[in-house]
């Protein structure tokens, strides 16, 4: 369902309210989508190529219970989306709605003001409670920062070399 602005009604199923306002609809592929509700754009995590789509999208590769392929690509698709959320209905979409969808909403709810270790707890309260399944993906979702980078590990070294 959608509503008068042309944004995603909030009482309908997958939809998420960032802080700032903006809304995203996460579902998995494998049920059937609402056929009233088209995104106008939308991110999905997957490790094959998508099925076209009668919308834009944009396909992160990303299997099952794991991390993006490429995280750099991962991190320019979650910025996209996050700006277009500002005017058009987005979806964030993996096959069962839970892992990687969970995962790819925390880190825009990240990108959105959401600080990085409350990221999960706050798609997990007002998306799905199961959302992020792995503890590699919630070691992600910690590691993603404001600016659309990851830290730890990856700046130390970094460090070390300069």
């Amino acid at each position: 369902m959608i509503d008068d602005e042309g944004t995603w009604d909030l009482s309908a199923a997958g939809v998420l309210r960032l802080p700032s306002g903006r809304l995203l609809r996460g579902r998995g592929l494998r049920q059937p989508g609402p056929e009233d509700a088209l995104p106008q754009f939308a991110l999905y995590l997957q490790a094959k190529t998508p099925l076209p789509v009668g919308w834009p999208s944009r396909w992160v590769r990303w299997p099952d219970w794991r991390l993006p392929i490429d995280r750099d690509d991962a991190e320019a698709a979650f910025q996209e989306a996050w700006k277009l959320a500002t005017e058009e209905r987005v979806e964030v979409a993996c096959t069962g709605g839970r892992g990687r969808t969970g995962t790819a909403l925390a880190c825009l709810a990240i990108l959105d003001g959401v600080a990085p270790e409350e990221a999960v707890t706050y798609v997990r309260k007002h998306y799905d409670q199961r959302a992020v399944e792995t503890p590699w993906q919630r070691h992600y979702v910690k590691r993603f920062s404001r600016s659309g980078r990851r830290t730890g590990a990856r700046l130390r070294i970094l460090y070390r070399a300069g």
